[in-house]
């Protein structure tokens, strides 16, 4: 199994390109599964998670031509609308085959999907969603089974804020009869992303990016090309790795536009920020100001930069206070940044961290996919050698991460 081994107290500097966004491009493959016709997408993240749905897509009959950042995907020959445990069962993802097939085939038989275990992700909104859409839905032997000769359009109310769930309904929603209307749908800007593209392949949606989307049901979709947002999370990702290391980076490729939340964290802990129309310039304070946070649904902080914040507040001068509110097991890094030296006290939900003056190298174990970039972010710091374990987990998200840290002065080398 690959381990990171990362040489600490090198300031970042430079300029790196951002990737697609691996959580925009998940849902855009899954869309495919809704024509006949061949879409192509550009910026596509290399990553281990878009290559296990890609192969999950061929076995249903898809043909995959990728090439670099590019693919282009023709489902005229989808013939298997199952989605099998052994292929999904490292990707919670994968569910978002379940409102394509049902749309396009009238069945669909998925595997309840794994992923990280950072807390209850219930899939029971999207069952109750497509139930209210006409659909015989049962959940056997571990087994998503729906059927339906062809959804209609349907009021829908999500109990919770859902990501996956809305975008199943709104890609289930494209081809059903008649109008449906989420409410309380997600708002996040991969949401918005995965609605241009539906759009772009003769899809009626309005309100994406509200917490109402309005779509009216089409007999069919067409071919389209469409091009992945950047990712904000890596994005954010990299603004904390410069921030933590006194640095100063320009990210190229993306955009403040979707980071509101983080950008304005990150001048409370003293860094000076510039946007540009295509990149973002970040340049950092000697020692970093402590920095409270909450997490919550968009467009309040996200959760999937909670982690890389508790890294930048462990070596800042003071205390900070950080709540979770979306996932109930997502403070196991922190287990961790305490080997390191850190100073974190967790009680539910909340973590109080100290700041201290430094970090120190140590032997550390990635266990889910941000927890490993928070290690990564702390290893850049510490004093001496940080090595990281169980990095499969940064493989699902971050495209070339040794190469673009290296790339800014970084040290940092994979062990096979």
């Amino acid at each position: 199994m690959d381990k990171l081994l990362i040489q600490g107290g090198r300031r970042l500097s430079g300029e790196i390109a951002i990737s697609g966004a691996k959580n925009a491009a998940l849902p855009i493959l899954c869309a495919a599964l809704l024509t006949a016709e061949p879409v192509t997408f550009t910026n596509l993240p290399q990553l281990k998670d878009i290559g296990t749905l890609l192969a999950l897509l061929e076995q249903m009959g898809v043909k995959v031509a990728r090439e670099g950042g590019t693919v282009t995907l023709d489902a005229s020959g989808l013939n298997n609308p199952v989605a099998p445990y052994e292929m999904v069962k490292t990707m919670r993802a994968s569910i978002l085959v379940l409102g394509p097939l049902v749309a396009r085939c009238g069945e669909a038989r998925v595997s309840l999907p794994g992923g990280c275990a950072i807390g209850a992700r219930p899939v029971d909104q999207h069952i109750k969603g497509l139930q209210a859409m006409g659909a015989e839905v049962a959940v056997e032997h571990g087994y998503v089974h729906a059927k339906v000769p062809r959804l209609k359009g349907a009021r829908l109310f999500t109990d919770m804020v859902t990501v996956t769930g809305t975008e199943n309904l709104m890609m289930a929603a494209c081809l059903a009869e008649g109008e449906t209307v989420i409410e309380n749908a997600a708002r996040e800007p991969e949401i918005v992303d995965l609605a241009n593209c539906l759009v772009s392949m003769g899809a009626r949606i309005s309100g994406a990016g509200t917490d109402v989307i309005r779509i009216r049901g089409v007999e069919r979709l067409h071919g389209a090309t469409h091009r992945i947002m950047p990712d904000r999370i890596e994005t954010g990702t990299y603004l904390c790795a410069a921030a933590v290391t006194g640095g100063e980076v320009r990210l190229t490729g993306t955009s403040t536009g979707y980071l509101d939340a983080v950008v304005d964290k990150l001048l409370d802990a003293g860094c000076e920020i510039v946007s540009e129309r295509d990149a973002i310039r970040l340049s950092a304070p000697a020692r970093l100001a402590p920095v409270n946070l909450r997490t919550a649904p968009y467009p309040a902080f996200p959760t999937d930069m909670q982690a890389q914040f508790m890294a930048m507040d462990c070596v800042a001068s003071g205390v900070s206070v950080i709540r979770e509110t979306i996932f109930e097991n997502r403070f196991m890094h922190a287990v961790e940044l305490q080997r390191l030296g850190a100073d974190i006290r967790i009680d539910g939900n909340t973590a109080v961290v100290q700041g201290v003056e430094r970090l120190q190298g140590a032997t550390v174990m990635a266990t889910d996919l941000r927890a490993s970039a928070s290690l990564v972010i702390a290893g850049l710091v510490a004093e001496g050698e940080t090595q990281i374990e169980r990095i499969y987990h940064l493989d699902r998200g971050y495209e070339g991460l040794e190469e673009k840290l290296a790339a800014l002065g970084a040290s940092v080398r994979r062990l096979s």
